[in-house]
């Protein structure tokens, strides 16, 4: 699945437009980091890991796509990296920020817990099914569940911004997501 993922992703990079500003939930929540070391999972064409790396912080960057990965050398504290989720185990311990957007497997949850240093915040946003989605990826497996979020998290986490909404796109379309700031909780709490 994963050499089919490149070439669909590198041929999405390389024939449509992607946006180039980050979205409200990371530029408005990265102020909780404690420290400047981030983590931009599936970070596609950069939009948040270059926004981070402008901002003042160390940014490792990750993605399956050759294409995006090649659009984001030589930028100043950035890191790109080519990498296979469904083989990829992400560092442990590590990262004072990590950001998700648009890219949901499930199995990556407790790994980007343990990515994170103790109080260490995690900014996510992805699509959740609803029936009456305009626009969303069409594997029910790539979208959550009602609830599904606050369940992955809660025990590991301080949820500190949870949010299931409808949004509608530049084009009208109208579709479900879900959002979440949270806050890795410390042992001795």
């Amino acid at each position: 699945m994963a050499h089919e993922d490149k070439i669909r992703w590198n041929k999405k990079y390389k024939n449509n437009p992607i946006p180039n500003f980050p979205i409200a939930l990371v530029t408005q929540n990265i102020v909780l980091a404690k420290g400047n070391k981030a983590l931009d999972i599936a970070c596609g064409m950069g939009r948040h890991s270059k926004y981070l790396a402008s901002v003042g912080f160390e940014v490792d960057a990750l993605d399956i796509s050759s294409v995006a990965i090649a659009s984001l050398k030589n930028i100043p504290h950035l890191h790109a990296k080519e990498v296979d989720f469904d083989t990829y185990t992400l560092s442990q311990n590590s990262y004072d920020l990590i950001v998700c957007t648009y890219f949901l497997k499930r199995l990556l949850f407790p790994q980007i817990v343990n990515a994170l240093k103790e109080d260490g915040i995690f900014i996510y946003e992805t699509f959740l099914y609803h029936p009456e989605n305009e626009k969303a990826p069409s594997e029910r497996a790539f979208l959550l569940e009602k609830g599904e979020l606050e369940s992955a998290f809660n025990e590991t986490c301080e949820l500190l911004h949870i949010c299931e909404y409808w949004d509608t796109d530049i084009n009208g379309a109208k579709t479900m997501k879900a959002s979440m700031v949270a806050r890795k909780k410390c042992k001795d709490r």
